[in-house]
């Protein structure tokens, strides 16, 4: 069976073109969607997932009304493709995956998105070790200066409630209960 999926962003337009298209291309069913492209959790476009079983055909009109990036296209085609299902897009020709021709260049597609992840994560461990190199701090910036947290320990051993304490230096009680469980000068420990 053929499923299209239509969709828009605000209440002021109308699928009723796009539904007009997938009939036309013969859908059986069309999933009717008012919703950002930015959203994954799409009910909608979950049902027509659902649906889906093998060698049923989802089309949409235009790319961009299934997916607003590269990896979202890709998780959609991947949720598709693992239930046996096709996709095809009438304005992407090229999108067609009930062709050998079209499977092929979404491998390829789906081959420099993840190159392209690795460069950038790649590209964002090098700048981080240069700016640890430099001397630069990474992370948070401490909400208490030395001396305030020697202050805020020796405040803690005499009795003072935390919640008074942290009153006093505008931070959580939780932040001052956290410097009883280190020494002062003692560093916090990093996340493994």
């Amino acid at each position: 069976m053929i499923y299209g999926y239509a969709r828009v962003s605000t209440d002021g337009q109308s699928v009723e073109a796009q539904v007009s298209a997938l009939t036309a291309a013969g859908a059986g069913k069309v999933f009717r969607e008012v919703a950002s492209g930015a959203k994954t959790d799409r009910a909608q476009l979950k049902r027509a997932l659902d649906a889906l079983n093998a060698s049923d055909v989802l089309v949409v009109t235009r790319l961009d009304r299934l997916a607003r990036s590269t990896r979202d296209l890709l998780n959609t085609l991947a949720a598709i493709t693992a239930k046996g299902a096709g996709f095809r897009s009438l304005g992407d020709g090229w999108a067609d995956t009930t062709t050998p021709h079209g499977r092929l260049l979404l491998t390829v597609l789906g081959g420099l998105a993840e190159f392209e992840r690795d460069l950038i994560r790649t590209r964002t461990g090098e700048g981080r070790a240069r700016a640890k190199a430099r001397g630069v701090k990474l992370g948070r910036p401490p909400k208490l200066t030395p001396h305030q947290v020697r202050e805020a320990i020796l405040r803690c051993d005499n009795g003072e409630a935390l919640t008074d304490i942290a009153r006093t230096y505008n931070v959580s009680h939780s932040t001052i209960s956290r410097l009883k469980e280190r020494p002062p000068g003692r560093p916090k420990q990093p996340r493994k």
